[in-house]
């Protein structure tokens, strides 16, 4: 299987999806989620490593339900009609009118220009949104894919962040509309 960087961006986009299939996938139950979702979910949605993020999005939609909108995601690919990972926002734009991108594509689809593909969609999208004036990544100091991919769009250093569950994190910035 030939695993080079292709020379083009895939056409994804991003599928939001609502409350009970963030429910579901909380639960790691992916027959409710699928009955629930507006796209197939794969194996690996359902599965541990994942339940951190659905849980916390079940919370913000629960608390919230325009979050759904904004958090993460389906990064779908159009052609193959398969989800390849999961993409979005923390959340809505804050006071201040920071977003912050998080995404994570499957192994099995990584170095085909997936992760690419959605931050640029939702760098697009951050551009669009009058209430969004500055986008944010945090990045692992050992996660050199995520830093190389965040470098090429403008992102600069602006501090770094304790995550409980990921440990330190470099955060970068950028304005919305800049890339």
């Amino acid at each position: 299987m030939d695993r080079a960087e292709p020379a083009s961006t895939p056409d994804v986009r991003i599928v939001h999806l609502t409350g009970p299939v963030f429910r579901a996938l909380a639960d790691g139950d992916l027959d409710a989620a699928n009955a629930a979702s507006p796209v197939p979910l794969p194996h690996y949605f359902a599965a541990p490593d994942w339940r951190g993020v659905w849980v916390m999005r079940k919370w913000q939609v629960e608390k919230d339900p325009a979050c759904a909108e904004w958090v993460t995601g389906v990064i779908w690919d159009e052609r193959l009609g398969l989800a390849v990972g999961r993409a979005g926002y923390h959340g809505p734009p804050d006071e201040s009118g920071t977003v912050e991108i998080g995404y994570a594509v499957s192994a099995a689809h990584r170095r085909r220009g997936y992760a690419r593909a959605a931050l640029e969609a939702l760098l697009q999208r951050a551009a669009r949104e009058p209430e969004v004036r500055t986008v944010r990544v945090a990045i692992s100091p050992d996660n050199t894919a995520s830093y190389g991919l965040a470098s090429k769009y403008g992102f600069t250093e602006v501090g770094r962040r304790w995550d409980g569950g990921e440990g330190v994190e470099i955060v970068y910035e950028m304005p919305a509309g800049q890339h």
